[in-house]
């Protein structure tokens, strides 16, 4: 297809192509679609001119794009090979000191060691956690804002029970049952402080 456009250096319109693809090689019926990909591919360029759609595609565009394609790859690769020179002088510089030797082994045995005793001290001190002073006071403190909004509660349901029962006086048997239904008991009162 690409052909067609090099052999003339010419602009085309669609029916054009449509006639000159079979004595390429392409098939009709396929040749909108290749030309499309080629559009896509921005080797065949094409431009609307009033009410028809014109294609073209010179040979020195395809070299200059084969060309920045390839210094954009060069490039690429230069920074890729720059790179990989860095990171292996890094390692290198990572690995000096840390040659394996007997004083290095034995630092890494005492840091397993210890490592091991760190993990075994924190797991005794999560099982005293229970009993400390400054968690036993914030439960406490906790305990009380918890209390307090309970017995918010306990007061805005009494408010309510005393609202409706002011005000449907013929139903306070109705709102007893009520209280029952949902859940709330008889022996229902405030929650007492503690000192």
């Amino acid at each position: 297809m690409l052909q067609i456009f090099y052999d003339s250096q010419d602009f085309f319109l669609l029916k054009e192509l449509e006639k000159q693809g079979p004595t390429k090689g392409v098939i009709s019926q396929s040749i909108k679609d290749v030309l499309q990909s080629l559009v896509d591919d921005d080797l065949v360029f094409k431009d609307k001119i009033g009410t028809s759609v014109y294609f073209w595609s010179l040979p020195s565009r395809a070299v200059n794009q084969l060309s920045q394609t390839r210094s954009a790859l060069e490039s690429k690769l230069e920074r890729a090979k720059k790179r990989r020179l860095e990171l292996e002088t890094r390692k290198e510089e990572s690995t000096r000191g840390r040659e394996n030797s007997s004083g290095r082994e034995q630092a890494l045995k005492q840091l397993k060691e210890a490592e091991a005793k760190s993990k075994a001290l924190k797991d005794e001190l999560a099982r005293f956690a229970d009993n400390d002073p400054a968690a036993l006071e914030a439960m406490k403190s906790a305990s009380k804002v918890m209390r307090d909004a309970a017995n918010r509660w306990t007061d805005n349901i009494f408010s309510l029970q005393s609202w409706c029962a002011n005000n449907f006086e013929h139903m306070r048997e109705a709102l007893a049952g009520l209280y029952k239904e949902i859940g709330i008991p008889e022996e229902f009162d405030y929650l007492e402080t503690e000192e």
